[in-house]
């Protein structure tokens, strides 16, 4: 059974305590509390050099201590804290850092509020689980026989078929009927490759539908998207040796991986409005009578600090754009403001909670808006952003990387 040890603030007064251990449970992962005296706690603060004023802080930064020096054993680290609170917010990053520089253990941070569920800790646990119990496939580099990975995200359905590490077809389509899109998107990928899905070795699901997808489907592998799509990205890169960090802003909500050597160490994901998504610039090209295509090409002809957008939700946003339109602003320049807009605000709500590694790998459907690409870059100082090919299909590539790892169906018929 993977450990996964609780370093939090606050989780037992909130009612959060029983939900992190549901979420924990749903993946036959167990929490663990380490044991902690109080001359430690005191010991801990003075070797960690932060003096806090919480009780339960102090706690946090003994645990973490514990973990760094062996007197606590642990799979993988699960640190929460109350939103509310800005000085739980400092420990919680500082304790992370402290932890990922010290050891090499997976680690999760969790900012809770008092309506906190089990369903929305639900895919941090199952990846957190998953990169503990399946390292060996996640350290997989090459893809062998014939595999096909499918990603059922919110908005679309990606499907991929692999030979012997090359990609030999691809599908997309919008997502509907669950099973109806991986059907479309499936005869597509097969399309013009001489097979047919009863031909491959396995079949890997992930994203939204792939407890659905992999049930009818029978698949080898049904896998929470944040491992899959680490996995794909730094596979489809050329990075799966060393540290990168990987961002996927999705059509609902927004992935930041940090990974070591093709296996995730740190993530963080959500978003509190839609207008740090994908869905914002679906919004914004209809808006501009521009196919969304044309989106990024746009903006990179526009400057953002031309046009009027002075809120991140995505009604208001929008309502800002058609201000600026009215006064006569340009089409180039409301392009640029959105690309910029959702770029500002995924740096404050994600990728200010982990510590960026170079090379940046950006994925997925939005990687293509190349507008987006370069306000990322912005935002960051200038960092090189690395958008692989197959970038939009990455959960797909990941899965049917990581199947056929796992043995072949064929040899069972």
């Amino acid at each position: 059974m993977v450990k996964i040890t609780l370093i939090s603030c606050g989780t037992e007064y909130s009612g959060i305590q029983k939900e992190i251990e549901k979420a924990a449970n749903t993946f036959g992962a167990e929490i663990v509390l380490p044991e902690i005296d109080l001359d430690y706690i005191n010991e801990a603060s003075e070797k960690f050099g932060f003096s806090a004023q919480s009780s339960s802080l102090k706690l946090m930064i003994a645990r973490a201590m514990s973990i760094v020096e062996g007197k606590t054993k642990a799979d993988a680290v699960f640190i929460a804290t109350c939103f509310r609170c800005a000085e739980g917010a400092l420990v919680r990053n500082e304790v992370r850092k402290f932890i990922q520089k010290n050891t090499r253990i997976p680690v999760v941070t969790y900012s809770f509020t008092e309506r906190t569920k089990a369903d929305e800790l639900f895919i941090r646990m199952e990846a957190l689980t998953t990169t503990v119990a399946r390292r060996s496939i996640l350290a997989r580099e090459k893809q062998e026989g014939l595999t096909l990975g499918i990603d059922s995200g919110s908005t679309t359905t990606k499907v991929v078929l692999m030979e012997n590490n090359k990609v030999l077809g691809t599908g997309w389509t919008a997502t509907k009927d669950i099973m109806e899109s991986v059907d479309i998107a499936a005869n597509e990928a097969f399309e013009g490759t001489g097979y047919k899905i009863t031909d491959v070795d396995g079949i890997g699901t992930t994203g939204y539908g792939r407890l659905n997808i992999g049930k009818k489907l029978k698949a080898e592998l049904i896998q929470e998207e944040l491992s899959v799509n680490a996995k794909g990205a730094v596979y489809l890169a050329g990075h799966q040796k060393g540290e990168a960090t990987v961002l996927d802003i999705g059509g609902m909500d927004n992935k930041v991986i940090t990974v070591n050597n093709g296996i995730p160490d740190n993530f963080t994901m959500g978003g509190i409005c839609a207008g740090a998504s994908g869905r914002f610039l679906d919004m914004t090209a209809r808006r501009l009578d521009v196919d969304i295509t044309e989106l990024g090409p746009l903006a990179l002809k526009g400057d953002y600090k031309r046009a009027v957008l002075n809120s991140y939700c995505i009604v208001f946003g929008i309502q800002d754009l058609v201000t600026t339109l009215a006064a006569g602003g340009s089409k180039e320049d409301a392009a640029a403001a959105a690309c910029h807009s959702v770029a500002e605000q995924v740096y404050e709500q994600q990728l200010q909670e982990i510590d960026i590694r170079e090379p940046l790998i950006q994925v997925g459907g939005t990687s293509l808006i190349s507008g987006l690409v370069q306000a990322v870059s912005d935002i960051l100082g200038g960092i090189n952003v690395v958008v692989p090919e197959y970038s939009q299909h990455i959960g797909a590539v990941g899965a049917a990387l990581l199947v056929s790892g796992m043995g072949t169906r064929q040899d069972e018929k």
